[in-house]
Formats: C-alpha cells, sequence, structure tokens
C-alpha cells in the first residue's frame, strides 16, 4: 500500500504535528510504501526526501521537519485520484491512503478533508462534517446538547459583540450572572489549549477573552468545575460501522484519567513540562461511571458523524460526581505521552495494529462513498 503522510500546517499546533507524525511514521508497517509531505506555516506543500523517512525510523526521539525546496513543492489536482492526486517535480506521486496527523486549524477542521475529497483520495479520519463540528467547540455542543448529552454551561462570544460595546458588556454581565467566577475562556476552534485562560474576576476576565480572540472570532465563556479529567478513544466509522467489515465497527478504549500538575492542562503542562501531568490508565473509576463514559463516548462520536478516530474528553465534577462532556478531537496527538495511542494499547491495540486498523477504516469509508450515485 502506498501511504503518504502529511504533517506539519498552518496551525498553533504546527510543533507538535513533528512529532505526532514522527511517531506514525516509526509506527507503519514497514510493509507499506511511504511517502512524507510537509506543510510549512505558509500553507506552502513539500515532498520531502525519501531520507528523511529512513532517518526518523532510526532515531527513536527524532522529530519531523519542513524544509522548504522550491523545487520539491507539491501541487494537490482536483479529481487526481489515487494516481495523480499530488503532483511534484512533473511526477505524481502514487497514494492508496493519505495519513493526515495535522492538528488545528486548516488541518483538523474540514479544511485538508475537504481538499482530499476533491482530490479524489481515502483518507485517514473523520469527514468534512465532523471535522468542522468537532474543531468548533459551540457548534459540537449544540449538536451534543440536543441530543440529551450533558456539557459544561457556557456562553458564547464573537467579534461582532466586541465590536458592540453595549451587546458586549450585557453578555459579559450575564454570562458572569450565570456562570459565576471562576471561569475558563478559550477560543472555539483552537487546539491545544492555545489561548485558552483562566479568570477569577472582571480584570482577568477581559485579558483573558483579549488573548482568546487572538486566536478565533469566536470564544467561549466556560463555568470553571473543580473536575477530573477523563479521556476514551474511539476507532470506528459511525455511518458504515453497523454495515460494515468487523474493522469498522466503533470502539471506545479506556477512560484513562489526566491529573495535571499545573493550573489547568494547558499546552505547556501537554508538551512542553515532561512532569506536567500524571496520566492513569486506566482511570480510577467504578465500573458503572467508567461504563457510561464509555458508551457517552459513543454516542458522542456518533452524534457528529464521526470516522476513523477520536478522542473524547470528559471532566467529572469532584463535588457532586455529575459527568460533563467536554470535547472531541478528531486527529489526536500521536505523541509519546499522548492519550490516544496509549488507551489504545492498554487494550490491546499497539501503536502499529492501530495505524493499520485506521488505514483499513479509510478505505472502508472510501469504498461507501464511492459507491454513491453522484448524477443521474
Amino acid at each position: 500500500m502506498n501511504i503518504v503522510l502529511l504533517y506539519g500546517g498552518r496551525s498553533g499546533e504546527h510543533e507538535i504535528s513533528l512529532i505526532s507524525a514522527a511517531a506514525v511514521v516509526r509506527g507503519l508497517d514497514k510493509a507499506h510504501s511511504a511517502k512524507l509531505i510537509s506543510v510549512a506555516k505558509d500553507g506552502k506543500w513539500y515532498l520531502e526526501a525519501d531520507s528523511l523517512l529512513e532517518e526518523i525510523r532510526a532515531q527513536p526521539e527524532a522529530a519531523l521537519a519542513v524544509h522548504p525546496d522550491p523545487a520539491r513543492q507539491l501541487s494537490v489536482v482536483p479529481g487526481g485520484g489515487r494516481d495523480g492526486a499530488f503532483v511534484a517535480g512533473g511526477k505524481a506521486i502514487p497514494c492508496d491512503v493519505a495519513f493526515p496527523v495535522m492538528h488545528g486549524s486548516y488541518s483538523e477542521d474540514g479544511s485538508l478533508q475537504g481538499l482530499l475529497e476533491m482530490a479524489g483520495v481515502p483518507y485517514v479520519g473523520c469527514g468534512i462534517l465532523a471535522s468542522a463540528l468537532g474543531m468548533d467547540k459551540e457548534s459540537a455542543k449544540l449538536m451534543w446538547q440536543n441530543a440529551g448529552i450533558p456539557v459544561v454551561p457556557y456562553r458564547c462570544l464573537t467579534l461582532a459583540d466586541v465590536n458592540d460595546s453595549r451587546v458586549y458588556d450585557a453578555k459579559i454581565e450575564e454570562a458572569v450572572k450565570a456562570l459565576g467566577f471562576p471561569l475558563f475562556v478559550k477560543p472555539c476552534a483552537a487546539g491545544s489549549s492555545d489561548g485558552a485562560g483562566k479568570a477569577t474576576n472582571m480584570k482577568e476576565l477581559s485579558f483573558a477573552l483579549m488573548e482568546a480572540f487572538q486566536w478565533d472570532t469566536k470564544v467561549l465563556i466556560e463555568k470553571a468545575i473543580d473536575a477530573r479529567e477523563v479521556e476514551c478513544s474511539v476507532t470506528g466509522n459511525s455511518i458504515t460501522g453497523s454495515a460494515g467489515t468487523p474493522e469498522t465497527l466503533l470502539k471506545a478504549y479506556g477512560p484513562g484519567e489526566i491529573a495535571p500538575k499545573h493550573v489547568f492542562y494547558d499546552y505547556d503542562a501537554k508538551y512542553n513540562d515532561p512532569d506536567g501531568a500524571e496520566l492513569k490508565i486506566p482511570a480510577n473509576l467504578d465500573e458503572e461511571k467508567s461504563s457510561y463514559i464509555k458508551e457517552t463516548a459513543l454516542k458522542a462520536y456518533r452524534v457528529l458523524n464521526a470516522s476513523g478516530m477520536a478522542r473524547v474528553d470528559f471532566f467529572i465534577d469532584r463535588a457532586g460526581g455529575d459527568i460533563y462532556l467536554n470535547e472531541i478531537n478528531t486527529i489526536p496527538g500521536f505523541t509519546g505521552i499522548s492519550m490516544f495511542p496509549k488507551l489504545c494499547g492498554s487494550e490491546g491495540l499497539d501503536f502499529t495494529a492501530l495505524t493499520e486498523l485506521l488505514l483499513t477504516q479509510a478505505e472502508e469509508r472510501f469504498k461507501a462513498r464511492e459507491a454513491l450515485r453522484t448524477s443521474r
């Protein structure tokens, strides 16, 4: 099988993609032929040299890099299909399945998925709709609320609200009255806690909102709950799973628990501080709570029509024990300390087997879509 692995990207999670993608390179079955396509921060795509692939496989701690060589700049051809979608230096790069390991904006939000759909190649992970919904935290919450899944109480502000002082002041006043301090502030469509902050008073709230609006045009204000953070991994195809092969059926792994050692599980705790958090697999939960979380993770996944993979995150209120669905990550981290592959591994699905499963699911989903009629 010819695998094209995509990494980098224009988002604030570019550097995390370099680490995640390197882990995937080392995890791929070497029976596959693999090519690396990097996406620079300016959005340009490059075909990387084969020597980089071998270098990463030989060095367990190495991260990938982007090498912006104009001679190796790559083009994507709409309708090109498996044998002609990717072209560099006048030569087509065969691609049986594309494996995007790119987090955040322009990567995980449906943009990349739409491009791959237009190019006509199978790809690992969620489709356009699920990717877009999963990236926009407000939209996902609205979908889950409609399905009866409890989410953390919140309010949403837009850039239009900020530009009208009377509307802005009224919405801030209402949010504080309804939710109370402390509050979490986060961009609606940014990952890895980029732009997120905690506020205990109006001054801190103002600063947190200023920071969040640098990352997105929509911002969430959420009630800060003293909570345990637990996560589930999910694989499978929501739409074709029930009628598909055993590999496409939905499965939840976990849950596991994250015990942050920072004020909250921020970017530094996730990626820069090796002691920023303790991962507990399995989470210390009774069977009833564990089963409920796994079932809710599957339900949340299905509600968004997710496919391939996702990590679904929950909060458990320390005071009352209430469980809230927090968010879904449709291209979760694959780093050495990432919860998604660790949870799968804890239930017997090692890294290479996981990548094989994801490739199989991508092919199954593509075949199901290709079989549909698109004209009379």
